[in-house]
């Protein structure tokens, strides 16, 4: 009994000498990546006993965001707080940050990052925050709906005409109610633009100077969205909400094809009773080649902190991006590892040979092309720009009469007048 009073007695007086520093970490993550980021932490923690993060669930990305800048106000924010990538410019233009390489190790290879992540989060070839779940949108669909609807379930659509014409036939065969939803409809339509290599934005998608001009109502624009429109008046396009919901009804068999964040396949791989398939987004013919575009979120680092905690801080970021942390990630998640050496060890353990839906979204995004069209948007206030075209996209799926291609113009032409309000707005507040 003594000897263990000493013990107890010598690890206080160590923990008042050497005192932990804790950090603590807001963030977005719920389900399973709620589980698979409370185990990194739980990790790191065993592993940095002077350490403890402390991660606190703070809402959807948009809720986090909002709160994490209005904390710093307060002198209540976090030392690390998880944004998702519509957040940069707000967070570039915050005030609230330590950009991630002012905290880094001199020595921290920035090289190994996954280029289109390190592209999307640098400024003048610096980089901002830390990458940590990273994704693209990829076309999911039910291998059991197609083969019953007739169709080859190895041979999923890759063009929108396709996509139409599979949708007609799933549906008229009575194979599924639906033929296709998308989550987070207005991050797929800023898909499509860097997909075909067209501009969003002004100013080279406002990374060369703030935006202060959406294009999305050009021509490529409402082609897109006469194309939606068409398949929603058919029957193929069903409404999926604005975020996740969509996954639910693509679980239950409601529509055959889903396009939908990387982020989703592990809980929808976890929770379908049927093969599920993945494949490259579908393109419109006649169009340059651009790329698909980052999605997902990174970590930042929020300044007004006790400069000892920023070396506690840097050891978790470090954690978060060893090789064999990211693997894991991915595997529990389907978000991208961040860095070259982590992908290189998937590849050479066979991860993606017995698991090829992992490997489509690495695929689509390393073999297409880098162009500034396609690097990424960067736009003021951004969360409010998504809403504003959210709206659009649903007014657009319950239009009923002729005259598609006006009516999609129409739609659009008013959701750019408010978006560029707001990019006015924005600029006004922060400047140029």
């Amino acid at each position: 009994m003594k000897k263990w009073l000493a013990v107890l007695l010598l690890a206080a007086l160590a923990l008042l000498v050497f005192p932990k520093t804790t950090i603590t970490l807001w963030h977005a993550m719920s389900g399973q990546n709620l589980k698979a980021l409370e185990d990194i932490v739980k990790a790191f923690n065993e592993t940095h006993p002077d350490i403890e993060v402390v991660p606190v669930f703070t809402g959807s990305y948009a809720e986090t965001l909002t709160k994490a800048i209005a904390a710093y106000r307060n002198n209540t924010h976090p030392h690390i707080v998880q944004v998702y990538e519509v957040g940069l410019q707000t967070m570039l233009d915050s005030g609230a940050i330590v950009p991630v390489y002012e905290i880094a190790e001199p020595n921290f290879d920035w090289g190994d990052i996954v280029v289109p992540i390190l592209n999307y989060y640098s400024v003048d070839g610096k980089l901002y925050s830390m990458p940590f779940n990273s994704s693209t949108a990829m076309l999911y669909y039910n291998k059991d709906i197609f083969q019953k609807a007739g169709l080859d379930p190895n041979k999923p659509p890759t063009t929108f005409d396709e996509v139409f014409e599979y949708g007609k036939k799933i549906v008229q065969s009575g194979a599924a109610p639906g033929g296709i939803a998308f989550g987070w409809p207005a991050w797929v339509f800023e898909q499509m633009h860097a997909l075909h290599a067209q501009f969003y934005a002004n100013n080279e998608n406002g990374r060369k100077a703030k935006a202060t001009e959406v294009y999305f109502n050009r021509e490529f624009g409402v082609k897109v969205f006469s194309e939606w429109i068409k398949w929603a008046q058919n029957g193929v396009l069903v409404y999926g909400g604005r975020e996740y919901n969509a996954n639910n009804a693509f679980i239950a068999g409601q529509v055959a094809m889903l396009i939908q964040s990387t982020s989703s396949l592990g809980s929808i791989e976890a929770k379908a009773n049927f093969k599920v398939g993945t494949t490259f987004l579908p393109r419109i013919p006649g169009y340059p080649r651009g790329n698909s575009v980052i999605g997902g979120a990174t970590l930042w680092v929020m300044k007004g902190k006790p400069k000892e905690d920023y070396k506690a801080v840097w050891e978790f970021l470090k954690f978060v991006a060893r090789p064999d942390v990211s693997q894991k990630w991915h595997k529990s998640t389907g978000y991208f590892p961040t860095s070259n050496s982590a992908l290189k060890g998937l590849l050479d353990e066979g991860w993606f040979s017995e698991h090829p839906n992992y490997l489509t979204a690495f695929l689509q995004i390393l073999s297409g092309i880098n162009r500034p069209e396609s690097q990424g948007v960067r736009l003021g206030n951004f969360v409010a720009i998504r809403d504003v075209v959210d709206s659009a996209f649903e007014k657009a799926l319950q239009y009923k009469g002729p005259d598609i291609e006006k009516t999609a113009k129409a739609i659009l032409d008013e959701a750019a007048k408010q978006c560029n309000q707001i990019l006015k707005d924005y600029v006004s507040l922060y400047g140029k």
